[in-house]
């Protein structure tokens, strides 16, 4: 009988022993186990987590009412009607003084931001800082003399597939709402959201209204923002995605420092994905890694001593499985110091020491171009690079490249994207923004112009 308590009382200590080192992860032991509830976690969290709401007004446009004789003819006003177009989302407070974090697509084009609090408050916000890379965005309420709850960030490089997440927002706008799921995967890097592709999968229900909004750990921390979800029908199907907590910190920090913009690490080299056909190449038993393809002369890639086809396997001991994670991991290192990445070159495995320092963007010259041409409404950069590493473009890609496109005008009714890289207008090469801008004062009745799009170079000729 006394041996049958011993063995009891050291399997009970094993088992407590063992629920250390798995970090309190373990299977529900009895009945009364799975009786217990999330409401404590809840309603420590819930105060943190918002409501948004972003109104831009748009202009309707007619074409007909561009002409006078049509106006005067049908005696129809030369003012155009205005609507008011509106988007729902979530967000999360992340500090006291009234910082909330959400994704930038809520807020994108709004004239006006209001946030509502989970007590039905409603206050007015400004946009303090976005970034579409990694689609998030800051605002900060307005005229406020209180301190709000807000949520601590979790380290979701610590995260496991299959820990229990909480997802918490304003699904369809019918108010604060909880479900319950797991993390269904980690790193998730073809999902085609955002410039960083590196994101939580969880079978937590998320639907529209919840973007912006928290998931949370067993511990009430913030794993992730809820950011997309992958559905043939607008509801969930059990398969959402949000932006590890620790891009989110990066994004933040950033705007508590005053940033109108974020700041982030260059590597100063381009990548590729290892094809199984690479991989058998370099004789790996899988494809796995950052092939490196090209170097920039005086980056930091190339003090570190990394050279065109090493096989980036590793930074900071965090493997890396193919150029998507590398960004991720990079981007997410502070800046000023240093950071270790494990290579292969021809087979010998090598460590290098990056520093950790933001691309050049001296020469950048962004100008919007307002000249009635079929560039009207573009706004375009010189080739520096810092814009070369916002834009995914070779450092020797020739030409201006197009940042942005304004809805509704004519550059965008031309088609016009984001990406585009300007090389030629009737004739003249273009090498930097001062080269178009002189070009788009021509009166001219035909334009030829030579672009490149996604490497394609695509030549076309438009009316005025």
């Amino acid at each position: 009988m006394v041996s049958t308590r011993l063995l009891a009382a050291f399997l009970i200590s094993a088992l407590a022993v063992t629920s250390v080192f798995a970090q309190d992860r373990r299977v529900p032991s009895s009945q009364a186990e799975l009786r217990l509830s999330y409401a404590p976690i809840v309603q420590r969290v819930r105060p943190a987590v918002v409501n948004v709401y972003a109104a831009k007004v748009i202009q309707n446009h007619n074409p007909l009412l561009d002409d006078p004789i049509f106006r005067r003819f049908f005696g129809v006003p030369g003012q155009q009607p205005e609507q008011m177009q509106r988007s729902l989302g979530s967000g999360v407070m992340v500090d006291p003084s009234g910082l909330v974090v959400t994704n930038n697509h809520v807020i994108e084009g709004a004239d006006q931001v209001k946030v509502s609090l989970s007590d039905k408050r409603e206050f007015e916000a400004e946009i303090v800082l976005k970034d579409t890379r990694s689609d998030l965005a800051v605002l900060r309420l307005k005229d406020v003399h209180e301190k709000f709850p807000t949520l601590d960030f979790a380290n979701s490089d610590e995260l496991q597939v299959g820990d229990v997440v909480l997802a918490i927002g304003n699904p369809f706008g019918v108010g604060q709402t909880v479900t319950h799921g797991i993390i269904s995967a980690l790193a998730r890097t073809q999902v085609g959201i955002t410039d960083y592709q590196f994101f939580i999968q969880t079978d937590a229900a998320i639907n529209p209204g919840n973007s912006g909004g928290a998931l949370v750990d067993m511990t009430g921390k913030l794993a992730g923002i809820n950011t997309a979800i992958f559905s043939r029908s607008g509801g969930s199907q059990g398969i959402g995605f949000a932006i590890p907590a620790n891009m989110v910190r990066v994004v933040v920090a950033s705007a508590r420092n005053g940033g109108k913009a974020v700041k982030r690490p260059w590597l100063g080299a381009r990548l590729q994905a290892v094809t199984p056909e690479i991989a058998e190449t370099l004789g790996l038993r899988r494809p796995t890694g950052a092939l490196v393809a090209s170097i920039v002369s005086g980056s930091p890639a190339a003090r570190a001593g990394l050279k065109p086809s090493d096989l980036i396997v590793a930074i900071e001991g965090q493997p890396i499985d193919d150029p998507n994670a590398f960004d991720y991991r990079f981007a997410t290192r502070p800046l000023g110091g240093a950071a270790e990445i494990d290579v292969q070159r021809a087979g010998r495995p090598m460590k290098l020491t990056v520093p950790l320092e933001t691309a050049p963007d001296g020469g950048r010259h962004e100008i919007v171009l307002t000249t009635r041409s079929p560039f009207q409404g573009a706004k375009v950069a010189n080739i520096s690079p810092a814009v070369a590493d916002e834009m995914h473009l070779d450092m020797d890609s020739e030409g201006v490249v197009v940042t942005d496109v304004a809805d509704d005008s004519i550059a965008a009714n031309y088609g016009f994207q984001k990406g585009d890289i300007i090389v030629a207008v009737n004739g003249e090469n273009i090498a930097k923004t001062s080269d178009l801008e002189r070009a788009t004062h021509e009166n001219s009745r035909f334009w030829r112009i030579k672009l490149v799009r996604g490497g394609q170079q695509i030549s076309a000729t438009l009316g005025g």
